[in-house]
């Protein structure tokens, strides 16, 4: 009588796996998103600060607005 030793994940295994990494997937996507929508306007924050210091320098030299 021979012993088998049986290596590897069964189906089960696999599918649990799977299905966490899905549950996981699902929670950190939204807050990805939520992240990337904050830096945008974080950017744009700092782009309309950068062109109101432009804007000054124009008037400081001419006295007037571009």
């Amino acid at each position: 009588m021979q012993h088998r030793t049986r290596k590897g994940f069964t189906l089960i295994e696999l599918l649990i796996v799977v299905v966490i990494i899905g549950i996981l997937a699902a929670i950190a996507i939204p807050k990805f998103a939520q992240t990337k929508e904050k830096a945008y306007i974080t950017a744009m924050k700092s782009d309309l600060k950068n062109l109101v210091s432009a804007n000054e320098a124009v008037y400081s030299d001419d006295n007037s607005y571009a």
